[in-house]
């Protein structure tokens, strides 16, 4: 069976449509809470990944993968926001070859203090875009292809 050479209409306003909001909204998002918090998205979602935990800390393997991160990427976000006292790196005590990134107090503070500017962003540049009654099924679709990526 050969593939199809073309979109219909439904598909061809799907994938544009994705195209676009994968390029413009995370600059988009971006800019809006470095205005409201002067966090990046990366270095929230870093100090929400570690405020999630239960003694505040993670391998930086862990985090990577909780924030979609490289290896690399992540090591510069942790580095920039150690240098802000917002976290610390220390060697896994397990494995040596290891770090695992530890949330400060000040760290917490800051993530707890830009939390609602995060959720009020989420909801004006995404959910109050998305008729509630699909937002589960839009949900479950982006998450299959995050998960496929």
């Amino acid at each position: 069976m050969t593939e199809p050479t073309s979109l219909n209409a439904a598909d061809e306003l799907l994938w544009a449509s994705l195209g676009r909001a994968v390029h413009l909204l995370p600059r988009t998002l971006d800019a809006d809470m470095v205005k409201a918090t002067g966090l990046s998205m990366t270095e929230y979602a870093v100090l929400y990944s570690l405020a999630r935990t239960p003694d505040r800390r993670m391998r930086m393997t862990d985090l990577a993968a909780a924030t979609g991160l490289s290896a690399s990427r992540i090591s510069r976000v942790a580095d920039h926001l150690a240098s802000h006292g917002l976290l610390s790196k220390q060697r896994s005590e397990g494995d040596a070859r290891s770090s695992v990134a530890l949330l400060s107090d000040a760290g917490l503070r800051r993530q707890r203090e830009a939390d609602a500017h995060h959720v009020a962003i989420a909801r004006r540049r995404v959910l109050d875009l998305v008729d509630p009654a699909h937002r589960e099924a839009v949900g479950v679709a982006l998450e299959r292809i995050a998960d496929s990526a």
